[in-house]
């Protein structure tokens, strides 16, 4: 039997060599279909349900929070991912695509999703809890914060439009059997989405997408601000408050997530045009790692942990194996996990499913979002993205006169 090799031996230093070397760049390793970012996203998408179980199950966040020094959450730091790999994605698009043609695709994906998911909670999920709670339908439907008000909300985290469907949750807060007085809490982040798809369809429009220095020096210049401190949230204050802006439509933006957010997605458009520069090496996503936890734990995350685990983000998407790239390819349930998530743990907490322990409660909680991001996908979101690729009618020709 031979011997193991000694530390000093050669070969040990030729193994570590070829497991922490440059595989090329980010362009050559994410071409096309040939890359991870599906398979990225769904698993981002499942750390948001993992987060969510904590605060909805037993009233307290996932232990991230704490570890980290209240910095961040496991939720939070996977939406940061996914405004990363959103970037990186979009900007092609608005490169390429005319300013309508670019507009109509984001709606797409986005729009008809979210109404199924709105009909679905308004109209089957609370209906069933509310008759599970009291017996009977008897004033669910003539409610002032009925099904009505709710769809009219978009589901909106207003505290009179959209927390609640004619007191179910408030019901289910009052017998202890939930923490959370949001329906579905996870929306939040789609309007930083939209806001951010509006930004990068302005620029591609200013022809700014086209000069790549532009998005990497307001990538820096948004990072310089994070660093100052300027967007820092008083002690004690949630990070949806705090300094912001109003707008008609969306609500109540707050500076602090729309900085952090934009510089995630930045980020991911200063790599999309820079990816032919862009090293996929072993050895800088060793060292990001590294960075990424050791702000997590003393601190610095918004401004040494964030660009680290972006660029983490990237290398996983360059460097999964072949048989994980098939994920999200032709079937993406990613936006449905996200968007059907938390009312799935809602439910299960007001019928009392916390008893079953977080372990329990999560494989509930991850196996009903599946059948219904499944559903999603098939029923309302796929048939709705197969209209970008229809042909634009012609006019008919106008017959000249002699």
């Amino acid at each position: 039997m031979r011997a193991p090799p000694r530390p000093d031996h050669p070969g040990v230093a030729i193994r570590a060599t070829v497991l922490l070397r440059p595989r090329g760049s980010l362009a050559e390793l994410t071409h096309g279909r040939s890359n991870g970012f599906g398979a990225l996203r769904l698993l981002l998408a499942a750390a948001v349900v993992v987060s969510h179980v904590f605060p909805i199950g037993w009233g307290h966040p996932d232990p991230l929070w704490l570890w980290s020094g209240r910095q961040t959450d496991l939720g939070k730091a996977a939406v940061l991912g996914f405004f990363a790999l959103s970037g990186f994605m979009i900007t092609e698009s608005a490169r390429r695509l005319p300013a309508g043609r670019y507009a109509w695709h984001r709606l797409l994906r986005i729009v008809p999703g979210l109404c199924g998911s709105l009909l679905f909670c308004a109209v089957v999920l609370m209906p069933a809890l509310y008759r599970w709670q009291h017996g009977s339908l008897d004033g669910f439907w003539s409610r002032p914060d009925g099904p009505a008000s709710y769809l009219t909300s978009l589901g909106s985290t207003s505290p009179n439009t959209g927390w609640d469907v004619s007191g179910v949750i408030a019901e289910g807060v009052r017998r202890g059997t939930n923490f959370d007085l949001s329906l579905n809490g996870a929306l939040w982040s789609l309007k930083y989405e939209l806001l951010c798809y509006l930004v990068a369809g302005v620029l591609a429009a200013l022809g700014l997408l086209r000069r790549r220095p532009v998005v990497l020096l307001a990538a820096l210049a948004l990072w310089a601000l994070i660093a100052s401190g300027a967007t820092d949230l008083p002690p004690g204050v949630p990070p949806a408050g705090g300094p912001g802006v109003a707008l008609p439509a969306a609500g109540q933006l707050s500076a602090h997530l729309a900085a952090n957010l934009g510089l995630a997605f930045l980020l991911g458009a200063a790599l999309r045009l820079h990816a032919e520069r862009i090293p996929v090496d072993d050895a800088l996503a060793l060292a990001a790692a590294l960075t990424t936890a050791a702000s997590l734990r003393w601190g610095g995350f918004a401004v040494l942990g964030q660009p680290a685990l972006v660029y983490l983000l990237f290398w996983a998407a360059a460097r999964l194996p072949q048989r994980y790239r098939a994920i999200g390819g032709r079937n993406d349930y990613s936006y449905g996990v996200y968007i059907y998530g938390f009312p799935v743990e809602q439910a299960l907490a007001l019928v009392g499913a916390a008893r079953l322990g977080p372990l329990g409660f999560l494989a509930c909680a991850l196996a009903a979002t599946a059948v219904l991001a499944a559903l999603s996908w098939h029923v309302v979101e796929e048939p709705a993205l197969r209209l970008r690729h229809r042909a634009r009618p012609q006019p008919r020709p106008h017959p000249v006169s002699p």
